[in-house]
């Protein structure tokens, strides 16, 4: 089962709600049986749901990356690369005057 808060703001009451799902379990357990039809009804069990906290787990990562990449990008501006300005020049062509005699 997944519990939610009031509102985003409120975290969400996990022992409340455990609390009444217990509660009402023999009812649901008849309302179950009632609609599946079967001679013997399962016992319930309830287990709380942790995609929701999973899912703000990633948007709290994916919030971390956002902000290293512009931070990045804030370094990297008016940045200068520290070689050439054309890492990759042309190769020289030999003179015949280089001295070398083939």
């Amino acid at each position: 089962y997944t519990v939610r808060g009031v509102d985003l703001d409120t975290a969400p009451d996990l022992e409340s709600a455990a609390a009444g799902l217990e509660k009402a379990k023999g009812v649901l357990r008849s309302k179950v049986g009632a609609g599946t039809g079967v001679r013997f009804t399962p016992t319930l069990t309830f287990a709380t749901d942790t995609v929701p906290d999973t899912a703000r787990h990633m948007e709290e990562l994916l919030a971390r990356a956002r902000a290293a990449d512009d931070e990045l990008a804030r370094a990297r501006e008016g940045a200068v690369p520290a070689g050439d300005p054309d890492p990759y020049k042309e190769p020289r062509e030999r003179d015949s005057n280089d001295g070398d005699d083939e």
